[in-house]
């Protein structure tokens, strides 16, 4: 069974389930008794376990195992989450992350063990079946919650059988199936009868036969299953099947080999005695030799086919980059269908309308086309939209852990996380979210001590707010800390030469926070594992905005700081303003454009050497695009001046162009690898005349 196939979904499932996971565990941790909270836990272990398993990931299924073996005694009320207890459990889930990224990278599991983490599971049972009382060290192997009966041998499982109401199922045989167990006696292989019980929790009966079939496959030669492996496949069995196998191997061997697969109840194994009377026939046609061979080629593993062929081509399998799927409601793909159907009607008019040359039908069709494909587009986007609660969700635990790895009482409060974003954002989103959460409990909260002396409450809180404005989606990360320490800063720029102390002189509070933004700026007294490394807000602040965002800080000594971040909707197909610039067409993005001005050439002032107007009451620098974009300037003197302003936070830019050509839906390309030394242009996109536009990246311009 070739199971590459359904790695993207294993992943995708994966991810899911341990996220779930581990907002249970966070939830258990506040709640102990909360009965639901466990239940959840213990099913979406349960069924993490089988995934792997079926998938053949024997290391990521036992860990899970041994996890489950904990969350069903205390689901049982055996034993009760402590604070111990649950960093055990989330070491558990970050091992078991671990393993999924090497699946998703490689194609297989890799070979850490983690022995430490089951040995420390395994203690906690022991501990709780022993009173409290310190044991032996349980031996870190796959064992179900059910008494330990896969460590004893077959000879006993079958002659305790009657105990446990496990018994050998007789199997009828036909006369070539006779004459193939007489064959196998005279190769010097015992024959036996094996009966596979399985638990009645098991939720994949198909899945768990054929682990049992794997586990044994190189150990002999399957004569005859009860039922026939495609009713097994197809799960037209109740909870156990029989089969006649030849083998060298022993009783015992084979079955602890069985009894190590998961959900596996019991096993019963013995000779296999040809039933008095059995040299009749069973069935009327004796099956062809190629019918005869599909019983045992059923059971083979992909690295069985042809040597090491299919563990070849496992290894083979392309290496995974992320998850590159999006789930999407039925209804979105509905009215997608829908509006592709109204496009091939309006293709449809079109042709007839060219052949007629009825110039009034032909600007209809045209019309009827351009609605048709504004509603695709949204459509389409849509579609890409994935609520940003994907990525935001891990947060909660990752300040839990810095909780205890800093020493300060911190929650954190989130908001909008039904807000959604472009897929291709959201991918991008986590680490700068990531950097600033940190940055807040590190840096923004105080101690608790010195929280107390200050009249503040002893645990500090993090806020993380998301909501739509607009186009864009706006992020706050915010925490009611210290706030930033502009002194400080200002010190620490001049002291490493950022800026004079001539520049200090004239600065706000504003333009010392937004050096933090610097490369490898940091006020950091030491470095620590969580933030302080030199590797900043600079980070950050490149991440954003190569995402065609913007990010700005906001500060009030002794209240808390705010660090808010602007992305776009979709980096897919933008509204933009198409304008002039010498004989060139750009494109400047629509969402970034505060207003279009006509300026008299005369209210043109200068500042420092520097161009600006004042625009109601407002200073706004003018940047000329001639200059920028080295382009000739006009030969004829203007007396005035178009200018678009545009807009980063609460900064303003003019823009002074020289035509504008309209509002336009423009379908960003980008600009490939090989052209990196101009950060001007964001990307470019193709006109209806076939031109080529750049469209300008307003960051830059700023």
């Amino acid at each position: 069974m070739d199971t590459s196939q359904y790695l993207d979904l294993f992943i995708d499932e994966t991810k899911e389930h341990l996220q779930s996971l581990n907002e249970h565990i966070l939830v258990l941790e506040k709640e102990p008794e909360n009965e639901d909270t466990i239940n959840e836990i213990f099913r979406a272990a349960h069924t993490l376990k089988g995934m792997s398993g079926t998938m053949g990931f024997a290391r990521m299924q036992r860990l899970t195992h041994d996890l489950e073996n904990v969350f069903s005694e205390i689901r049982n009320g055996n034993m009760k989450a402590n604070a111990r207890l649950i960093d055990v459990m989330f070491r558990g889930l970050d091992a078991l992350e671990a393993y999924l990224d090497v699946i998703s990278s490689e194609g297989n599991e890799g070979t850490e063990d983690n022995e430490d983490i089951i040995n420390d599971l395994n203690a906690f049972l022991e501990e709780e079946k022993s009173g409290g009382q310190t044991t032996e060290p349980v031996a870190a192997k796959d064992k179900e919650p059910e008494p330990v009966k896969e460590e004893a041998p077959a000879e006993e499982s079958a002659s305790t059988a009657s105990a446990s109401e496990a018994k050998f199922k007789n199997i009828p045989v036909a006369d070539y199936e006779i004459s193939a167990i007489n064959n196998a006696r005279e190769d010097g292989k015992n024959v036996y009868g094996v009966t596979v019980y399985l638990a009645e929790t098991c939720i994949l009966k198909s899945a768990r036969a054929f682990l049992v079939f794997k586990s044994v496959e190189n150990k002999g030669e399957l004569i005859k299953s009860e039922p026939t492996t495609e009713k097994i496949e197809d799960e037209e069995f109740d909870f156990d099947f029989s089969w006649i196998l030849a083998s060298t191997d022993t009783k015992e061997n084979i079955a602890k080999l069985i009894m190590n697969v998961s959900e596996v109840r019991d096993v019963v194994i013995d000779d296999f005695q040809i039933p008095d009377g059995a040299s009749q026939p069973v069935q009327n046609v004796k099956p062809s030799l190629a019918e005869q061979k599909t019983e045992v080629k059923k059971v083979e593993s992909p690295a069985a086919k042809t040597g090491d062929e299919g563990a070849d081509k496992q290894k083979k399998s392309k290496a995974k980059v992320g998850s590159r799927s999006v789930r999407v409601d039925i209804d979105k793909l509905d009215e997608l269908m829908n509006l592709v159907s109204e496009l091939i009607i309006a293709k449809n008019g079109l042709v007839s309308a060219s052949v007629v040359e009825n110039a009034q039908s032909f600007h209809e069709q045209v019309e009827y086309l351009e609605r048709v494909t504004t509603n695709l587009h949204e459509s389409v986007m849509k579609v890409r939209m994935v609520p940003i609660d994907s990525v935001v969700n891990r947060f909660p635990r990752m300040i839990r852990d810095l909780n205890r790895k800093l020493d300060k009482k911190m929650e954190l409060y989130m908001t909008g996380e039904e807000t959604e974003l472009d897929r291709t954002v959201i991918d991008e989103i986590g680490d700068p979210l990531m950097h600033l959460l940190r940055n807040s409990a590190d840096h923004g909260l105080e101690s608790n001590a010195e929280r107390v002396r200050l009249g503040k409450p002893e645990v500090g809180s993090i806020f993380l707010d998301a909501y739509q404005d607009g186009n864009n989606v706006i992020i706050d990360v915010r925490d009611d800390g210290a706030g930033i320490n502009v002194q400080k800063v200002r010190d620490k720029a001049i002291e490493r030469g950022t800026i004079t102390e001539k520049q200090a002189e004239t600065m706000t509070d504003k333009d010392f926070i937004d050096l933090l933004f610097k490369p490898s700026f940091s006020t950091a007294d030491k470095i620590t594992d969580v933030s302080g490394r030199g590797v900043g807000l600079d980070v950050v602040k490149t991440k954003i905005e190569a995402l065609g965002g913007s990010i700005s800080a906001k500060s009030v000594a002794g209240e808390g700081s705010t660090f808010s971040i602007q992305l776009p909707l979709t980096l897919a197909i933008i509204q933009a303003l198409m304008v002039e610039v010498g004989k060139e067409k750009y494109a400047i993005p629509l969402g970034n454009i505060n207003s279009i001005e006509d300026i008299p050439e005369k209210d043109v002032a200068l500042v420092q050497s520097k161009e600006v107007i004042n625009l109601r009451g407002v200073v706004i620098p003018l940047v000329r695009l001639h200059q920028i974009l080295d382009t000739p300037e006009p030969e004829e003197k203007v007396e005035s001046l178009i200018v678009v302003i545009i807009k980063k936070g609460d900064q303003q830019v003019g823009l002074v162009i020289d035509q504008l050509i309209g509002q336009q839906e423009t379908v960003i390309k980008s600009l490939g690898r090989h052209i990196t030394n101009n950060k001007l242009f964001s990307g470019a996109t193709i006109l209806g005349d076939g031109e080529v536009a750049l469209i300008l990246d307003t960051n830059t311009l700023f």
